[in-house]
């Protein structure tokens, strides 16, 4: 009886506490372009451009900001779900096997996050998921990478160079997804719930939250730009399948 009141004693200090102390608004979705292979779950803003990640041909796509091709580099990333750019390359998320296309030698089992080469699509290093399983969302930011562990509900901040965990902080709802940086803060999407809190990188802590409503597209991979934060949507559910969504493969941008 002690064992278990102190097992779940530990259970609820190790869970996030539930907050209601943050404002909340609803988001105006603007639907812009379509990514050029369909099924975009991964985006990130550079000085050259916006990288999309796709999920089913895993390539990396820069394009301008209304859609026109710049540069598509061929990647060894499977099942992509997560991009990010900085320290001179691109960083991919891995989420496991690949889906929509015939599997290679080189795709992932579990969870990984690719380190490659933006100019031709070369892997530089692969790096397993702190705490292992899945990954969804990656974001560099100020010389680090924050990455979605999954399996442990948390954004694990590691250290490029060798991937040593310095920082983990909690998330509050399940599915965790899109990252996005914004001045020592940081914007996780939840795509069940479609949800969007901004994170305090300290401690994790809700200091607000954007809301989607159910007719808007799918909420996938994520970035900030100019203020704006911009989503896409992959056209695919958990588990693999189709999700029927009628805006499958936009880039959109949220106004509140």
């Amino acid at each position: 009886m002690i064992l278990e009141r102190r097992s779940f004693l530990a259970a609820l200090l190790a869970a996030p506490l539930l907050q209601t102390d943050f404002p909340k608004r609803q988001a105006k979705v603007v639907r812009l372009f379509k990514s050029p292979d369909g099924h975009p779950n991964a985006m990130e803003t550079t000085a050259e451009g916006l990288w999309i990640g796709e999920q089913t041909t895993d390539r990396a796509h820069l394009l301008d900001w209304k859609g026109n091709p710049i540069r598509t580099v061929e990647t060894e990333s499977s099942n992509t779900s997560g991009i990010a750019f900085g320290a001179g390359a691109l960083w991919m998320g891995a989420n496991g096997k690949a889906i929509g296309r015939e599997a290679k030698p080189t795709d992932a089992i579990t969870g990984e996050v690719l380190k490659v080469d933006p100019a031709n699509g070369k892997t530089l290093a692969r790096y397993p998921i702190p705490g292992g399983g899945g990954v969804h969302g990656l974001e560099f930011a100020e010389g680090r990478l924050w990455v979605t562990s999954l399996k442990l509900q948390k954004l694990s901040l590691v250290d490029p160079r060798d991937f040593r965990l310095i920082h983990q902080i909690p998330v509050h709802l399940g599915r965790a997804h899109g990252l996005a940086w914004d001045r020592g803060a940081i914007w996780c999407m939840h795509s069940t719930d479609r949800i969007i809190h901004k994170l305090s990188a300290k401690n994790g802590r809700i200091l607000e939250a954007v809301v989607l409503s159910p007719s808007d597209p799918d909420p996938h991979g994520m970035c900030l730009y100019q203020g704006h934060l911009y989503y896409c949507d992959a056209g695919i559910a958990p588990g693999a399948v189709n999700s029927g969504s009628p805006d499958a493969g936009y880039i959109c941008r949220i106004d509140v």
